[in-house]
């Protein structure tokens, strides 16, 4: 799934990014909140890819590998629709502190993957909520439901259940109570085949953890030479307190995703050249 801006990319520099942040933090903000209150309201495409399920099992790289990109020529990009901001909150704690966010949080039609590092978020995020918010964090107005067909019985009492806890309807089902909600299954989850050996082990599929990243480098070259000079001096500011074989570490992992994006980083570092070889120990 991706956003994809109608604003148009433009970009700050290093040097520019760390005067705003010194002289005015907020920059950014405030823009967002006066072009909104302007009616500029600012917009995203969404797009999503679709990969068959037949495609992952022998894809050239894991696809729920979340440092990869799936090709666009691949499976190319399919608009769904847009997001617009075309309202500032009202009230800041009630409308933003108390917003509950979780990936979640789905739409009938839409699953989560295997992506692992999502799988891990499912429950965090909520849980996360549940104990800064509550239990009952759903019931806060900018985290209701403004649409459902159906009211969840089973999901009562606890503290701040301010919504009259679901009166005397039973919280079990089947039941013989009429006018209670059943579960629709036509929102039930897919089935899945699975079959195999579980247990801890090394990966073993023939993922490159190098080529994306040297053929992003690669790209931002070819379109804008400024672009990869700021990439650089990004990457020399941020590594150069680092200690010294933690930088020569680093640098061999840019060799081995492209050996000029290796090289620039090391001279920017002051670090001699012989430290890179593309077999070295890491």
């Amino acid at each position: 799934m991706h956003f994809k801006t109608d604003q148009g990319n433009k970009s700050l520099n290093g040097e520019e990014a760390k005067k705003l942040a010194s002289e005015d933090p907020d920059y950014a903000t405030r823009d967002l909140y006066n072009a909104i209150a302007s009616g500029n309201f600012p917009s995203w495409t969404f797009y999503v890819q679709i990969m068959p399920e037949r495609d992952a099992l022998n894809y050239r790289f894991n696809p729920y590998d979340v440092t990869k990109v799936w090709p666009h020529k691949d499976y190319p990009l399919i608009p769904v629709g847009k997001l617009v901001l075309n309202k500032n909150p009202e009230n800041y704690f009630a409308e933003v502190e108390q917003a509950a966010f979780s990936p979640s949080h789905l739409v009938p039609g839409i699953e989560a993957s295997e992506d692992k590092m999502l799988q891990g978020r499912l429950f965090s995020y909520s849980d996360t909520h549940r104990h800064r918010l509550g239990g009952n964090y759903d019931q806060i107005p900018i985290n209701r439901s403004r649409n459902a067909n159906r009211m969840d019985y089973s999901n009562r009492d606890g503290f701040m259940s301010v919504m009259g806890n679901y009166g005397g309807y039973p919280n079990y089902e089947p039941n013989s109570v009429a006018g209670t909600a059943k579960e629709d299954q036509s929102y039930a989850q897919s089935k899945k085949f699975i079959n195999g050996v579980t247990g801890r082990y090394q990966p073993n599929h023939p993922n490159d953890d190098y080529f994306q990243a040297g053929e992003l480098y690669r790209k931002i070259k070819k379109l804008n030479p400024v672009d990869a000079d700021h990439l650089i001096n990004n990457i020399v500011g941020h590594l150069k307190n680092a200690k010294r074989h933690i930088k020569e570490r680093q640098v061999k992992i840019f060799y081995k995703a492209d050996k000029e994006y290796g090289e620039r980083v090391c001279e920017g570092l002051l670090i001699s050249k012989s430290v890179l070889t593309e077999n070295s120990k890491m």
